[in-house]
């Protein structure tokens, strides 16, 4: 298909096979492996990456040594580290429809989704950990009998990150702001299905002005490049953002090498609607929700918990409201929903379907594969909603598609104990007139984040982590996030 790209999008694209970057240098994997990125609109090959093993992992990791020993980057002043951030913002938001159309083109979501959200909050998490390093202070008096006592706080070292493919270079962002911000040195491995907004972020990164060594990117496949990086003994943190599954290994991995892990993982988020909720906002938020990304957001509600009461109402309009959903291309115009990013995704969504229909589930809408004209290759799939015991897998287990799960409750304390039956622990929304209501459940809702009366709330200072099978060690977006990259040391001296 002709995409009609911006023309520094295809003098980008042009440098076939696209190299990785290692100490400030673009560069082929050691052993000169590459593998295709398709569009997930057309299934068109969009580029070939090089695929980066275990020796491309050791070197990337060693650049990140020696430059967090002799860049100057762990030592320079807090300010001086900002101004260079502070640059690198700047160039994301003028390179904003450039790195929105990478990013639309990779994934496959509507241009908007990347213009309007996406690229700017990579901006603004720089800029928010920037100026926060600036007003953090590295010594803290210890009041101490006997002793003269303080903490005194600096960069770990070498930081890794492993990436997942729904939001790349907005969980790049989020991930690798605050270990900069703080003085440390990054190796990222991004996915293998949506590397390319990361690798062009080096090219701002060099014009910023940070260091060689400092940011490195090896691109290449998790059970691979991503193994190799998180089994390194040389880094000294490790960052995930994927699946419980993969989490897990990850975890074991740096286990063995005594790495502290940050896991950022799946969810099941749980919508809680009382009688007294505006039911048309809750609808059109919720049907927002779900088909936002094309269903691929981690935190997103896909169990709809309705009190009877409203049962009808909400259903129907919920449903309207996805019988709406425009589905094309994500750099078409006038789109709502774009493809899923692969067609083992697509498969993974329609095998659910098929799945919690098998096990009793009642489709109140069908949903299922989609066929967009000029795209018929691409991973599409239509919007569903489904109703049934809570015991149904798909009530159950994380889609990563635009299909919720929707279920009646009586009273409050059912409602709670629904939420809660769930192992994971993410983020969830209630949804209600009664304020005094909606804070006493949303408090007792086992998870990292609660909302009232809306879904997907992200602002810079509030944290946002996950518990249970969603996560550990830390979240992102918060103050708590810069000191997670800042080691703390006591210094002692005896008075006596």
């Amino acid at each position: 298909m002709k995409r009609n790209l911006l023309p520094e999008v295809e003098k980008f694209l042009a440098a076939q096979p696209l190299p990785m970057f290692v100490n400030g240098q673009w560069c082929a994997a050691a052993a000169g492996a590459t593998f295709e990125v398709r569009d997930p609109g057309d299934g068109g090959v969009i580029a070939r990456v090089a695929a980066g093993d275990a020796p491309d992992i050791d070197r990337a990791v060693k650049a990140a040594q020696d430059a967090f020993r002799r860049s100057g980057w762990a030592t320079l002043p807090a300010n001086d580290r900002a101004v260079i951030l502070h640059r690198l913002a700047d160039l994301v938001d003028k390179h904003r429809d450039l790195l929105a159309q990478i990013e639309s083109l990779d994934v496959g979501k509507p241009l908007p989704q990347a213009t309007g959200f996406d690229i700017p909050n990579v901006a603004q998490t720089l800029r928010y950990y920037a100026d926060l390093s600036v007003h953090t202070r590295r010594r803290e008096p210890i009041a101490v009998s006997g002793f003269e006592a303080r903490t005194v706080r600096g960069p770990y070292g070498v930081c890794a990150f492993v990436f997942p493919w729904n939001f790349p270079l907005l969980l790049v962002g989020w991930g690798i702001a605050p270990a900069l911000a703080a003085g440390n040195t990054v190796v990222i491995k991004p996915a293998e299905d949506t590397p390319l907004s990361t690798l062009y972020f080096c090219h701002l990164a060099q014009a910023a002005g940070v260091p060689a060594g400092v940011l490195n990117v090896v691109p290449g496949l998790g059970e691979t490049a991503g193994a190799a990086l998180a089994a390194h003994p040389g880094i000294h943190r490790m960052s995930f953002t994927g699946s419980p599954e993969v989490g897990r290994q990850i975890a074991e991995a740096c286990g063995r090498n005594l790495v502290p892990v940050k896991l950022e993982l799946g969810g099941k988020g749980a919508a809680v609607l009382f009688e007294d909720s505006d039911v048309d906002a809750a609808a059109k938020a919720l049907a927002g929700a779900i088909t936002l990304n094309t269903g691929q957001v981690c935190c997103t509600a896909t169990r709809w918990l309705v009190q009877q009461k409203i049962w009808d109402a909400f259903v129907d309009r919920a449903t309207a409201n996805l019988k709406t959903v425009r589905i094309g291309h994500g750099l078409e115009p006038n789109i709502d929903m774009g493809p899923v990013v692969s067609d083992k995704q697509r498969q993974r969504v329609l095998g659910y379907l098929q799945r919690g229909q098998q096990e009793g589930a009642r489709l109140l809408l069908a949903g299922g594969p989609a066929t967009v004209q000029g795209h018929e290759g691409g991973y599409y799939v239509k919007p569903a909603l489904l109703t049934g015991s809570p015991d149904n897998v798909c009530a159950r287990e994380e889609i990563f598609g635009p299909v919720a799960y929707v279920m009646p409750f009586r009273d409050e304390a059912e409602a709670v104990e629904l939420v809660n039956r769930s192992r994971y622990g993410l983020a969830n929304s209630v949804w209600s007139r009664d304020l005094e209501r909606a804070n006493r459940v949303a408090e007792a809702l086992v998870a990292g984040n609660s909302w009232i009366n809306a879904h997907n709330l992200f602002a810079h200072g509030i944290p946002y982590a996950g518990c249970n099978l969603s996560g550990l060690g830390g979240g992102v977006l918060g103050p708590d996030t810069l000191l997670d990259y800042l080691r703390p040391q006591s210094v002692v001296r005896p008075l006596a």
